[in-house]
């Protein structure tokens, strides 16, 4: 998928939504934990009541493979559905992979051959071994970690360089000239929105991908307002706060209910 047909879809959905599907077995309502593919008969049921409002998924791959050939058996399950019955929607692979060499070549033949996702998210610390790999291959993406929501980013992330440039600046600068805005995206927290603003003035057209709206805090206006450009170049994450909203059997229709909010929400600011 390229940078237009991206912003296709997020003009003709009227949202910039991106659902995670971070299916923990634990927490799966009880109507599904006795099935035999439990995690990916959740995963159907949220997708085909979201899927209208949402222009990405993103499994987070630590839910499937603490869950060994079971859950990855899931995950792949899951991809080829949402490719075969919606195919206009992007799917990236929440794997925060970051090695060089080939075993790079491998993570990326494994996320792009293996199962056709159309993006990887990876940690750069290894510099630009770690992420051209992932590069070669024609309509993919790059997702790179630049400024996170958790607390302990800033153990490294907004440390200072002799150039007096945070290092998630350096991160974000020196990467743009690996790739350009049609195979490179970068992770932004949705919980540091006074950052976005200052980012789009020299990371102008890429697309960012933001969580933390939601239950970690961040806000969809605060994000919109600081990191929108000419062509959306937001992807706006919420996990559990849709697809864990009911544990009832209900599950599906209240996370439907709870995308369509924040997509309407969206759709102010488009």
């Amino acid at each position: 998928m390229n940078y237009s047909e991206l912003y296709e879809q997020i003009k003709a959905k009227k949202s910039f939504l991106c659902v995670g599907l971070d299916s923990d077995p634990k927490l799966l309502p009880d109507c599904v934990k006795e099935k035999e593919f439990p995690i990916f008969e959740f995963n159907k049921a949220i997708v085909d009541t979201t899927a209208k409002y949402a222009v990405a998924y993103k499994p987070n791959l630590a839910f499937y493979e603490a869950e060994g050939v079971l859950g990855w058996q899931q995950l792949e399950m899951t991809v080829k559905y949402i490719k075969e019955k919606y195919p206009e929607i992007f799917i990236i692979a929440d794997a925060k992979r970051g090695d060089i060499g080939n075993t790079a070549n491998l993570y990326a033949r494994a996320f792009f051959e293996r199962i056709s996702f159309d993006a990887v998210t990876l940690a750069p610390y290894m510099g630009s071994d770690s992420v051209k790999p992932f590069m070669e291959y024609q309509g993919k993406w790059s997702i790179i970690l630049a400024l996170t929501s958790n607390k302990s980013a800033n153990d490294f992330e907004q440390l200072k360089l002799d150039s007096g440039e945070p290092l998630y600046e350096k991160v974000i600068k020196e990467s743009m000239t690996w790739g350009s805005k049609e195979n490179t995206m970068y992770v932004l927290g949705a919980t540091r929105p006074e950052k976005l603003k200052v980012i789009r003035e020299y990371c102008p057209d890429h697309f960012f991908l933001v969580p933390g709206v939601g239950a970690q805090g961040g806000t969809v206006e605060d994000v919109a307002k600081n990191g929108m450009n000419s062509h959306c170049g937001l992807l706006v994450n919420s996990s559990r706060g849709i697809i864990f909203a009911d544990k009832t059997e209900n599950f599906a229709v209240v996370a439907g209910e709870k995308a369509r909010e924040l997509a309407d929400e969206m759709a102010k600011f488009l």
